[in-house]
């Protein structure tokens, strides 16, 4: 077993203390927190510390410490978890919005096409349907283009043939 001493307010100030500096008491925590707070909403580092850190605030309100620094501790991190979790709702609902922006527009293009398809040669058959419908949206699009040229079910048969390939 080794064990070894880690004086806090000694530490370097550099990003790879940052985490332990924050456990710190006094203006060593107040200084490390100050520099969480001003790294980018995106670093990698910032979001994995504001995770522990949030968990040890849980941690912290189970226990119901009465520790006048570690509710300080509570109270000035407070604003970077909302801050952070309104980051990573934001970014979920944009997420959402272009996923489902991507899907109507596949699903609009599969629409558009199969219409075409249907007027020019009548009703398709199933399997070649669904070969068209796992066509991704600019496929369809080339296929929109395409079957202007076709004159029967074979060009499209052929056309879907050496688009997979």
């Amino acid at each position: 077993m080794r064990a070894a001493i880690v004086v806090i307010h000694q530490l370097p100030k550099e990003p790879q203390t940052l985490w332990l500096r924050i456990l710190g008491r006094g203006k060593v925590q107040k200084k490390a927190i100050d520099e969480l707070i001003a790294l980018p909403a995106d670093n990698p580092f910032k979001q994995a510390t504001l995770e522990s850190l949030y968990n040890l605030q849980q941690n912290l309100v189970a226990n119901q410490t009465s520790d006048t620094d570690d509710r300080e501790l509570v109270m000035r991190l407070a604003p970077l978890y909302q801050q952070d979790r309104e980051r990573a709702v934001n970014e979920g609902e944009q997420r959402g919005e272009q996923r489902g922006e991507q899907r109507g527009e596949l699903q609009g293009e599969q629409r558009l096409v199969i219409r075409l398809l249907n007027r020019r040669f009548g009703e398709i058959d199933t399997p070649l349907l669904e070969r068209v419908r796992s066509l991704s949206t600019q496929k369809l699009e080339e296929l929109g283009e395409a079957l202007l040229d076709f004159s029967t079910v074979n060009d499209l048969k052929a056309w879907l043939n050496q688009e997979i390939q």
